[in-house]
């Protein structure tokens, strides 16, 4: 009888299929590009700051738009596979179809928070320089470091849901439709209405969050915001693993 493959060989190979997709590199070029972009200019024009934390939550304005791309790598690193087909070699080599997924998940994870801790400081970098704060911006301002570690965070949960809804739906197309609806475009359109039940509908839906502020979306507080958006990774992901055991490929 076989052993198992080794969980660590699951996660190099699958680093592999990501690192050698052009999509991979399209997707990481633009978040840098639109990250960085919106996180100078959003500096630039934030010419003064009462607090430290409020000149880092501007330059970090461009994660708004950015974190798409991050739905985008996720999503794509699942169903890139299925319609290619490359999913069979995939489950002969591991069977295990919830050690795949993870393995997948890890990997997406790993690469959303590198990049995602790295432009945090090239907007901390950019705010310090930038926005003038009586006593400056430094790194090690207990609210800096807060905005920081969110963005790092809500990125990262992003992308596993974006893996979660991959799975799911087996389309590129319904996934980043489904992943971007619920977090981009309905909470805005729910604030539009102005009703108590839309509202409360709003508080329960994923956004994506600038350090601790909502993203056009409901203002709620950032401890709220992580707690909804980590119900929806855990409900979407463990959702499609169900269904990627069950499922005939």
């Amino acid at each position: 009888m076989s052993r198992a493959v080794p969980f660590t060989s699951v996660v190099t190979s699958e680093w592999t299929k990501l690192r050698t997709v052009r999509s991979t590199w399209w997707c990481t070029a633009l978040y840098v590009a639109v990250v960085g972009a919106g996180g100078w200019f959003g500096a630039a024009i934030t010419q003064s700051a009462p607090r430290a934390d409020f000149a880092v939550g501007s330059a970090l304005t461009g994660f708004g738009f950015g974190q798409v791309l991050v739905v985008v790598l996720g999503v794509l690193a699942v169903t890139s596979e299925f319609r290619t087909g490359m999913v069979l070699a995939s489950l002969t080599a591991v069977p295990g179809r919830g050690r795949l997924l993870l393995a997948k998940t890890v990997v997406v994870v790993a690469w959303t928070v590198l990049l995602t801790a790295l432009l945090c400081l090239f907007c901390w970098f950019a705010a310090s320089r930038l926005t003038a704060v009586e006593g400056g911006v430094p790194l090690t301002d207990p609210g800096v470091l807060r905005q920081l570690g969110l963005q790092v965070a809500c990125a990262a949960l992003a992308g596993v849901l974006a893996v979660g809804l991959g799975t799911l739906l087996r389309s590129s197309a319904g996934a980043m439709g489904a992943a971007i609806g619920v977090m981009l475009v309905l909470p805005p359109v729910l604030l539009i209405s102005a009703s108590d039940q839309a509202e409360r509908l709003a508080r329960a839906l994923p956004a994506f969050r600038v350090g601790d502020e909502p993203f056009f979306a409901t203002a709620t507080s950032w401890q709220e915001g992580l707690v909804v958006l980590g119900a929806w990774v855990v409900a979407s992901w463990t959702l499609g693993a169900v269904l990627l055991a069950r499922r005939d490929v």
